[in-house]
């Protein structure tokens, strides 16, 4: 599964979960850049993706991402392994 089709799920997702937000969804996106992206945000956007993605993740694979593109990467990973 490439990036931009990662990419491509999850704005739906991200844009439902943080309905405030207007800006692009891309891999330098940070919770600096989006007001309810706080931790318990943080929480429903890890299990929204591993809802739609079948992935799991540990939480301190999630816990430290600096970035939704890091995110993403992770995604990708789980999916081609």
């Amino acid at each position: 599964m490439t990036n931009e089709a990662i990419y491509a799920e999850i704005e739906p997702v991200f844009r439902e979960l943080f309905d405030d937000y207007e800006g692009p969804v891309n891999a330098e996106l940070t919770g600096n850049d989006v007001d309810q992206w706080d931790s318990l945000g943080h929480v429903q956007l890890v299990v929204s993706i591993e809802q739609i993605f079948g992935v799991r993740f540990d939480p301190q694979e999630v816990t430290d991402l600096p970035n939704l593109g890091a995110l993403v990467d992770l995604i990708a990973a789980k999916k081609s392994g």
